[in-house]
C-alpha cells in the first residue's frame, strides 16, 4: 500500500447488490464497457457471490461498517467489514482499472458524510473535524522537505478542516487537511510541535500574507505573458509546419534531446525533453530503424546515429515502455522516433510550437515543399505536367534520378499518354506536385 493511502471512515454504509442478469452472454460482451455496463446494470453472478450475495436470483440488501479508501492517484474505493473479513470495492474512476479488485459502481454505494481518516501505515484514526493547530501557529513538513509553514487561515467543510498555509522560505501558498503531532511522527506529512508549540506574531503573518499575494500575482502575470508568447510562436509554427507537411504523410520523424532527471538515491527515474527537431516525414506508420537512420544526417547533432548499431535500436512497445526509438539512452542525449499522424489538424497543433523556431526544422531538399509554380521544364530536360485531376507526371531523361523519384513516391510507367503520344514517365499523386516543383527548380 502506498504511503499516502488513507481510509475515510463511515459509521454505517448501505450496500445494495443488484440482481444478476439472466443474459450471461450479454454480460461477457459488456463487462469491459463501462458505459454500457453502467446503463444496463449488468454484473457477472460470480461477482455477486464474491461480495456476499445469497444466490443468483437474490437482490440482497444489508448494512455493514465501511471505510472510504483513497488510493492516491489510483482512484477511490470502499473497504467494507464482513463477518468473514474485508472486501475492497473501488468506485469507478478514470484509473480504477489499474486496481486488481472487484469493480463496482458508485451509485450502488450510499456513504454517509465522512470526516474520520485512518492512516494504514501508522495504524491510527484521525478525526478531520477536530482542530489540531491554531491560526499563526508554525508547523513543518517531514519527508519531501523540511520546510516550515505558518497557518494563516482555517476553513471548515463537510469533510473536516482545511488549513491554509504559507511556506516561510518560498512564500508560496499550500493547503493541508491533516496535521499530526511531531511526537507521533510516522511517514511523510505535516507535523506540529505539541510540547513546545511555536507561533508567529499576527502582524508578521499579515505582512507575510501580503508578500505571498504579491508574489502570486507576479507569478500569474509572468505565466500570462509566457502563455501569450507561446501562442504567438505557435501561430507562426502552424503556418510554417502546414507548408512543409505532405498531404500523404503518415508519420513525422523527429529528433528529441532528453535530459536525465533521475535520482538513484530515491529510486526515481525520469527524463525531460529539452528540444524537438523535425527531420523528416514518412508515408507509413511502421517503426523501421533503417528509415530513421536515413534521416539523422539531416541534422548535424544526430549524424552519429547514422551508422548501424544494434545497441542504439530500442524496442519498448510494452506497458510503461518508451516505444521504438533510436539512440544511446532514453534518459539523456538525442533519440530518433516516429510520431504517427492520426489526425492532420491535431498533428499540426502538436508541432506548432516546435515549428515556430525555424532552427527546429531540418529536412532534405526533397522533403520540403515551399510554394512554387507547379508545372514547367527543368534545366535537366525533365518536364512536370498535370496528368489528371488526381495525378502529376514527370517525363524526360530520368534515369539518373530514378532513385530520388522513387523515394518521393513515384511509380514508373512506360505506357503513359501525353499530348496524344505514348511516353514513358513517372506518375505521382497530386499532393506531391509542390515538392516535385521545388525538386526540379521550377520558377
Amino acid at each position: 500500500m502506498c504511503a499516502n493511502t488513507y481510509l475515510f471512515k463511515a459509521s454505517e454504509t448501505e450496500l445494495i447488490i443488484p440482481a444478476p442478469s439472466r443474459h450471461k452472454k450479454k454480460v461477457r460482451r459488456y463487462e469491459n464497457n463501462r458505459k454500457n455496463t453502467k446503463e444496463t446494470g449488468i454484473y457477472q453472478p460470480s461477482i455477486q457471490h464474491k461480495i456476499g450475495g445469497k444466490d443468483s436470483s437474490d437482490r440482497s440488501r444489508f448494512l455493514c461498517v465501511g471505510y472510504r479508501l483513497y488510493l492516491g492517484g489510483f482512484g477511490c474505493g470502499f473497504l467494507l467489514e464482513y463477518p468473514k473479513g474485508h472486501r475492497i470495492l473501488p468506485i469507478l474512476s478514470y484509473r480504477s482499472d489499474w486496481l486488481y479488485m472487484v469493480h463496482f459502481y458508485s451509485h450502488f454505494l450510499i456513504p454517509t458524510v465522512m470526516s474520520k481518516v485512518f492512516l494504514l501505515g501508522a495504524n491510527k484514526e484521525i478525526d478531520r473535524a477536530k482542530q489540531e493547530v491554531e491560526v499563526n501557529q508554525v508547523i513543518q513538513m517531514e519527508g519531501y522537505s523540511y520546510d516550515r509553514y505558518v497557518v494563516y487561515e482555517i476553513r471548515k467543510n463537510d469533510w473536516g478542516i482545511a488549513y491554509k498555509l504559507i511556506n516561510l522560505r518560498t512564500k508560496e501558498f499550500y493547503t493541508a487537511d491533516i496535521i499530526r503531532p511531531l511526537s507521533e511522527k510516522f511517514g511523510i506529512g505535516y507535523y506540529y510541535d505539541s510540547e513546545n508549540p511555536q507561533f508567529m506574531d499576527a502582524f508578521e503573518v499579515a505582512i507575510l500574507l501580503l508578500q505571498a499575494h504579491g508574489q502570486k500575482k507576479a507569478e500569474d502575470e509572468k505565466a500570462e505573458q509566457e502563455r501569450i508568447r507561446v501562442e504567438q510562436v505557435k501561430e507562426i509554427g502552424r503556418k510554417r509546419f502546414t507548408e512543409i507537411f505532405p498531404e500523404d504523410a503518415q508519420a513525422v520523424i523527429v529528433a528529441r534531446l532528453r535530459q536525465n532527471e533521475s535520482d538513484s538515491q530515491t529510486d526515481y527515474y525520469a527524463h525531460s525533453t529539452q528540444r524537438t527537431v523535425i527531420i523528416g516525414f514518412s508515408k507509413h506508420k511502421r517503426d523501421i530503424f533503417s528509415e530513421m537512420r536515413k534521416h539523422v544526417s539531416n541534422f548535424e547533432e544526430t549524424t552519429y546515429l547514422a551508422e548501424p548499431n544494434e545497441d542504439y535500436e530500442h524496442r519498448e512497445k510494452y506497458s510503461m515502455g518508451d516505444g521504438y526509438y533510436l539512440g544511446e539512452s532514453k534518459y539523456s542525449g538525442w533519440i530518433i522516433e516516429k510520431e504517427p499522424v492520426y489526425n492532420r489538424e491535431r498533428t499540426i497543433e502538436d508541432f506548432a510550437y516546435t515549428s515556430g523556431n525555424e532552427d527546429n526544422i531540418h529536412l532534405k531538399k526533397t522533403d520540403t515543399m515551399p510554394p512554387s509554380k507547379p508545372t514547367g521544364e527543368s534545366k535537366d530536360s525533365c518536364t512536370l505536367v498535370e496528368y489528371s485531376a488526381k495525378a502529376v507526371a514527370v517525363f524526360g531523361d530520368t534515369k539518373a534520378i530514378k532513385d530520388e523519384l522513387k523515394a518521393m513516391g513515384g511509380r514508373f510507367n512506360s505506357h503513359l499518354t501525353f499530348n496524344g503520344k505514348r511516353l514513358a514517365g513517372w506518375i505521382f499523386s497530386k499532393s506531391q506536385e509542390r515538392q516535385l516543383a521545388y525538386y526540379f527548380g521550377l520558377d
